[in-house]
């Protein structure tokens, strides 16, 4: 074939595939996530099969197993990252101890106030059992057995009838692959990972948004409303950083803005000069990073030093006082996804907020109010199914058509039951976070609007 054509046809090639996605009317059954029309893969064309559309069940046995009589407790397990085993280096960052701490802070609460108000239907209390997580990671490999270990304990030495946890995904996922085989309801109240409810495990439930919805308002909001057209990528090497900047390189693609390109970086990396040397090289509206809040802040302030002034849009993990106090005033304009709108008006928020300060002399983050949320979702299911971990299974799927409503908002449940309600970003102005809700953004994700 002439040399002529051969261009002739890659460059239409090239040009259809950065095309955005045509929108075509869905049947709102065959919608996952949420997903907006323009971001729905395979828009093009009618795929054989969409998946993650059908509500999960449980049809295995368990539900005849009587309730025990000898209890002195009802016991609910919590695995987070809790304290260090190893020094730096091996295990994770001190975010995730921070991180943990408040899941764990949250969870206390929520016991306690259950045992206020006579304990499992006035007749027992409630125990939270708390097992570490010590996310320890040896040269980019993590080592699960540890963490194995805690949550085969939770199960069979201390007979909890269900589990709250954890962060990371890499954990998350050993976490509901044990749970699957116990067969032991699993709330995860922190870990964004995309993929972990597509694994189909009926006894999984999320009550917290995605890294993939984050990643389509973030998308949305940088291409459409701040008319950004080249946006390069720099995320952590691990898999928090590798399935969160997929969505929004995919969420980009279908948009007709592909990722100029995308950059990896170590936890703990202290020199990006290699990394934003090749941004300062290329015509880069705008840059994405996806990592935690020390590695971000350390990116933006070496960006600023080398001269780039593009701005920085990143995951949720940034939104805490140690990414403003390293970053310092290049913080400012920063953007960021976020699951939830803490500063909505919301009775139920407000006095949460009080109560959490007065409990433990501080205000509560998002990772406090999602697990308050998760374990009042979780004993609310056992008061409803009583002592059996199948029923109290059935209890939490009832979630999916009688919405909870709890500190951080409504909590609707797709089909794989994970938390698809609204969502937000947060926005560095005069040297704090200030939220927007997808309805002061003017970007509708949700189809899910607040009684």
């Amino acid at each position: 074939m002439d040399k002529k054509y051969v261009i002739l046809i890659a460059s239409i090639l090239i040009f259809l595939i950065s095309l955005p996605a045509i929108s075509q009317v869905i049947d709102e059954k065959e919608r996952y996530a949420n997903t907006p029309d323009e971001l729905i893969p395979y828009v093009r064309q009618e795929p054989y099969r969409r998946y993650f559309i059908v509500p999960l069940e449980y049809t295995g046995p368990g539900r005849e197993k009587p309730e025990p009589t000898d209890l002195d407790a009802v016991k609910i397990g919590l695995i987070a990252p809790e304290y260090r085993l190893v020094p730096p280096g091996v295990s994770m960052e001190d975010q995730y101890f921070e991180m943990g701490r408040h899941i764990i802070q949250g969870a206390v609460l929520a016991v306690e106030e259950a045992n206020a108000r006579g304990g499992y239907r006035g007749k027992l209390p409630y125990k939270l059992i708390k097992r570490n997580d010590p996310v320890l990671e040896v040269k980019d490999s993590w080592l699960w057995g540890p963490f194995s270990n805690q949550v085969v304990d939770l199960a069979y030495e201390d007979k909890v009838w269900a589990i709250v946890g954890t962060i990371g995904g890499e954990n998350s996922h050993i976490l509901i692959r044990i749970c699957l085989k116990i067969e032991i309801p699993v709330v995860n109240v922190a870990d964004t990972d995309p993929t972990f409810p597509e694994t189909k495990i009926p006894w999984v439930f999320r009550p917290i948004a995605d890294d993939r919805l984050q990643c389509y308002l973030l998308a949305k909001y940088a291409y459409e409303k701040m008319g950004y057209n080249r946006i390069a990528a720099i995320r952590v090497n691990g898999r928090y950083g590798r399935v969160g900047i997929k969505e929004f390189r995919e969420a980009s693609r279908r948009l007709g803005h592909p990722l100029l390109f995308e950059l990896r970086y170590n936890y703990g990396q202290t020199d990006f000069s290699k990394h934003l040397q090749r941004i300062k090289n290329a015509p880069v509206d705008a840059v994405i990073t996806w990592g935690n809040a020390e590695d971000s802040a350390r990116l933006l302030k070496q960006m600023r030093a080398m001269g780039l002034k593009q701005p920085l849009l990143a995951s949720d993990r940034i939104v805490c006082e140690k990414f403003l106090k390293i970053a310092g005033a290049d913080a400012e304009g920063v953007v960021a996804a976020y699951p939830w709108d803490p500063t909505r008006d919301d009775p139920r928020l407000v006095s949460f907020k009080k109560r959490y300060q007065k409990r433990f002399g501080e205000p509560p983050e998002t990772y406090a109010a999602h697990s308050y949320d998760g374990v009042n979702m979780l004993i609310q299911a056992i008061e409803k199914a009583g002592l059996n971990r199948a029923k109290i299974r059935d209890a939490l799927d009832g979630f999916r058509t009688n919405i909870y409503h709890g500190v951080t908002g409504y909590i609707p449940l797709n089909d794989v039951y994970c938390d698809v309600g609204p969502i937000a970003l947060a926005i560095v102005e005069n040297g704090k976070f200030v939220f927007r809700s997808e309805g002061k953004l003017g970007i509708r994700l949700s189809k899910f609007s607040e009684k």
